[in-house]
């Protein structure tokens, strides 16, 4: 009686240390929520309340009517769903041949791949600005997809490839028995399996596209160019101009999409995790 009654309050206590927890983590977002319906322009209070003292839609109105945002919206949703289409494409493809087949220069490739991706990219910006320059991709939306898909495919090749070890081949070999060809294999059988591990790649590619903005604001010269985290980074980009309550509330526009993915594929994220193996 007493190890459960210290069982039931040792939970209690746990659950209430993890409440806590994701309490202190929303002040940030409930913080930059108040801001951005004040009338100030200031990000701190006089007073010891973070209430605004008077309630104001007017940085939202000016961030849709005045600000070129929707145009920003547009480029970013263009340049995320461009890369995680060409990213997904080649890493899927990729990542399933690294996993089944046995070729030379296999293990090679793989350890390259991974030396690659332990260079920060601001290395290579200067190569690739020149490069775009003379290629005329400078303020190109191709030129921009291009760039984060050659960053992206190496984490994606890596974890989808960790994702097809876990398939068992048996699955493969029964069906080959059973008659399935070779793309019948793929679509039928390997993609549906791989799908929660496919689907939690794709958004971290949309993520990474939707938050990036150094090659945004270095290859994009342009205002009407700019992605979103580019047009925020432009609305503190000057110090007299600067409205912390304009950009809390251009920052809660831009993560409201995200959190709309999110919902509607968490069920994907958890099976992502936790999928795979034979049933016998």
């Amino acid at each position: 009686m007493k190890r459960s009654v210290k069982r039931t309050l040792g939970l209690a206590a746990l659950n209430l240390f993890f409440i806590s927890i994701c309490l202190i983590g929303l002040v940030p977002i409930l913080y930059a929520f108040l801001l951005s319906v004040s009338s100030g322009s200031g990000a701190l209070t006089t007073g010891l309340s973070i209430l605004p003292e008077k309630y104001t839609l007017d940085n939202y109105r000016t961030i849709l009517v005045e600000k070129p945002f929707l145009k920003w919206l547009s480029n970013s949703v263009v340049l995320s769903v461009g890369t995680m289409v060409l990213a997904m494409g080649t890493s899927v493809t990729a990542s399933y041949a690294f996993s089944r087949f046995r070729f030379p220069g296999r293990a090679a490739a793989m350890q390259i791949l991974l030396l690659l991706n332990a260079f920060p990219q601001i290395l290579s910006m200067f190569a690739i600005f020149r490069l775009f320059k003379l290629l005329n991709l400078l303020n190109s939306h191709a030129g921009l997809i291009f760039i984060y898909s050659g960053s992206m495919c190496i984490f994606s090749i890596w974890n989808m490839k960790g994702y097809f070890d876990s398939i068992p081949i048996e699955i493969e070999e029964a069906s080959k028995i059973d008659g399935a060809g070779n793309l019948t294999l793929i679509a039928k059988i390997i993609l549906p399996l791989a799908r929660p591990a496919i689907i939690v790649t794709a958004v971290m590619v949309l993520i990474f596209v939707w938050n990036e903005y150094l090659f945004a604001t270095t290859f994009m010269l342009r205002e009407e160019s700019y992605t979103l985290a580019g047009g925020l980074y432009q609305l503190q980009a000057n110090d007299y101009s600067r409205s912390w309550p304009l950009f809390s509330a251009a920052a809660i526009l831009v993560s409201v999409p995200i959190l709309i993915i999110f919902f509607c594929i968490q069920k994907y994220m958890v099976s992502g995790l936790t999928a795979g193996g034979v049933k016998g």
